[in-house]
């Protein structure tokens, strides 16, 4: 049977969730984060419930939605893995389709699939130019946001998931449901 921590180890934990309140320690220590009652992460619980995917860490989730010109705290860096994700996603499945593709094909989908047209397409089908928070001198629905908070968003999955193969999922379920809008216009 363990022993519950001495009282400076208490201590040190509470001073931890009050310094750090974001540190994942934290998070343990002060038990499951209190849902918000705020607008934006309203549209975010609608926004996981849209992409089919529900974040146990939704500070990520919240750091994606988040634009460069909003806060230093923002989703630039989730966008780099989220492009990697996509480009990866993309690759795999031309392979996939053809194990014999040229090298051109297969780079040619990857680009394709992981544009920032295609990106700003699937960001705008969700709903991003909505929830992405910018400055009041940026265009929340101008196509480098959309993608870049996009981007961020498979970003994010992957981190949250500790995984690729999670946020692959999430970017493929978000291009087909893109297609499947603009056949039917």
């Amino acid at each position: 049977m363990a022993t519950p921590p001495s009282p400076t180890i208490r201590c040190l934990l509470l001073l931890l969730v009050v310094a750090f309140p974001s540190h994942p320690r934290a998070r343990a220590a002060a038990g499951p984060a209190p849902l918000s009652s705020s607008p934006f992460d309203a549209a975010l619980a609608k926004l996981q419930a849209r992409i089919g995917y529900a974040f146990r860490a939704p500070d990520l989730l919240r750091r994606a939605m988040t634009h460069a010109s909003y806060s230093r705290e923002n989703g630039r860096a989730l966008a780099v893995l989220g492009l990697a994700a996509a480009q990866s996603a993309a690759a795999l499945g031309a392979l996939a389709a053809d194990n014999d593709a040229a090298a051109s094909a297969v780079s040619r989908r990857a680009s394709e699939a992981a544009s920032e047209a295609a990106c700003a397409a699937a960001g705008t089908h969700v709903g991003i130019p909505a929830i992405v928070r910018v400055a009041s001198r940026t265009s929340a629905s101008a196509a480098p946001v959309v993608c870049g908070a996009l981007r961020a968003l498979i970003g994010a999955v992957a981190v949250d998931a500790n995984s690729t193969d999670a946020a692959v999922e999430v970017f493929w379920r978000l291009h087909v449901l893109t297609a499947a809008a603009a056949a039917s216009m």
